[in-house]
Order: structure tokens, then sequence, then C-alpha cells
């Protein structure tokens, strides 16, 4: 019963993720400033995170669940540094 709910719901999120990635990537190459770059790239790879989590439930892998987490750490220090980056360039150090 809980396989067939996780079977459907991988079934389900795998379209939505893949347009996600689609519009993802599209704003990452189209952003008119940097800051919409960024935020595409950080939404990517949280749902890559999201997505890791999900599979790793279906198939019962749990390192998968620590890659995922590990991802997301390194993602959240890749955003602080940006913006110290983007604050620096602000004001013009």
């Amino acid at each position: 019963m809980a396989v067939d709910i996780v079977v459907t719901s991988i079934t389900f999120l795998i379209p939505i993720f893949l347009l996600a990635f689609i519009l993802y990537i599209i704003r990452a190459i189209k952003g008119p400033t940097i800051s919409d770059q960024v935020l595409a790239i950080d939404a990517m790879t949280y749902d890559v995170a999201a997505f890791l989590v999900v599979l790793s439930i279906y198939l019962r892998i749990p390192i998968l669940t620590a890659t995922a987490i590990v991802l997301a750490l390194w993602i959240y220090a890749l955003d602080i540094y940006i913006a110290k980056y983007l604050e620096k360039r602000e004001l013009g150090e």
C-alpha cells in the first residue's frame, strides 16, 4: 500500500520536475540580472535535493538522503558567497 503511494507520487512528480527544470534552465540562461540566474539555479538545485529524498524513499537507499542534505547545504553556502560578492560589487569595494 505505501509503496503504491510512493510509485504514484513519483510517476506524478517526474513530469512536473522536468517542466520545472526546463523553466529554471530558461531563467538561468535568459535571466536579465545575476540575481535571477542565481535564484533559478538555487530553485533547480533544491528541487534536485527534494527529488533525491523522494527517490531515496522509493529505492530505500538512505545515503541519497544524506546526499540531498549535503547538496542543500552546499547551495546555501554558495548563496551566502554570491550575496557577499554582489554586496561588495554594489558598494564599490
